[in-house]
């Protein structure tokens, strides 16, 4: 699969999830949160910068951060950093 493509989705996945924890629907967010861990497989990571390898380890953090804001936040941030990627 095209990178980005798979970034791009990536980037909406985590858009979701941001969208989820933001407004409380946490079954509905740990359930995209799962689609990003399996889409981040989908990336060739020998292509992009190395930075974007560095977030795509981070997403890791998503899983064990216990404040739904925080985890919100982060997944707002990764979506516009990978939507950026996507777009150059």
């Amino acid at each position: 699969m095209n990178n980005k493509i798979a970034l791009s989705s990536l980037a909406m996945d985590l858009k979701r999830v941001a969208l989820g924890y933001h407004r409380g629907s946490f079954i509905v967010a740990n359930r995209f949160l799962e689609e990003v861990l399996k889409r981040r497989e989908e990336i060739n990571k020998t292509s992009p910068k190395p930075y974007l390898v560095r977030f795509l380890k981070d997403i890791d953090k998503l899983k064990i951060e216990r404040d739904s804001m925080k985890k919100a936040e982060d997944a707002l941030l990764y979506s516009i950093l990978f939507q950026n990627a996507a777009l150059k």
